[in-house]
């Protein structure tokens, strides 16, 4: 929502570097240093696929660098009175960001307004051409209802996170029997409970 709400040009091309290397978990990425992406192809995969180097490039090339990011990302959640929320960086590798479901769901409800984020969290699946691969490379949802809609949902916006403090969480917008409704889960059992969560309610 930050970045959009800067109305930054989404066909410039950015360049993942050494800055975006998690150094803090050593979490796995699909994107080698170098790799170059327009603005709106890395909003894609950061949304879509979780793909951290990803959201750590947005934040970095955000007029004023990573902090000005932060401090903006900080004062959206106030704006949206997302009161026990607070962001130190633009990944959520670190385990100082921190909300409650009540937040997320305030967020969740702003990010429904914009259409982009709509789409690009609801897509099950996409091919980038990628620095250093000869064929283009996929990119999958990390939200399995996305990706293998069996069950036919009517999902609206859809985001997974984990980090070992706070497990496996999910936040979703979905209409069921004709109303719009907001779910969050958070710290999760086990890698497929918060889909399981999700069909039972």
């Amino acid at each position: 929502m930050v970045m959009l709400d800067a109305h930054l040009p989404m066909d410039e091309v950015l360049q993942v570097t050494d800055a975006d290397v998690d150094m803090l978990r050593g979490s796995s990425s699909k994107l080698p240093v170098g790799s170059e992406l327009t603005r709106a192809e890395l909003l894609q995969m950061a949304i879509m696929s979780s793909e951290n180097r990803a959201a750590s490039a947005l934040g970095r090339n955000y007029p004023g660098g990573i902090n000005a990011f932060v401090m903006a990302m900080n004062e959206k959640a106030r704006a949206l009175g997302m009161s026990s929320t607070h962001f130190v960086d633009s990944t959520g590798l670190h385990c100082e960001n921190v909300s409650t479901a009540a937040d997320l769901s305030k967020m969740v409800r702003a990010a429904y307004n914009y259409p982009q984020i709509r789409q690009v969290s609801t897509t099950a699946s996409q091919e980038f051409n990628v620095h250093g691969y000869r064929n283009p490379v996929n990119f999958s949802n990390t939200n399995l209802l996305v990706r293998n809609n069996s069950q036919n949902w009517v999902i609206g916006l859809s985001k997974t996170g984990y980090i070992s403090e706070a497990g496996r969480c999910l936040v979703m917008q979905a209409e069921i029997s004709g109303k719009s409704v907001v779910m969050v889960f958070l710290d999760s059992m086990g890698k497929f409970s918060r889909i399981g969560d999700a069909e039972r309610i």
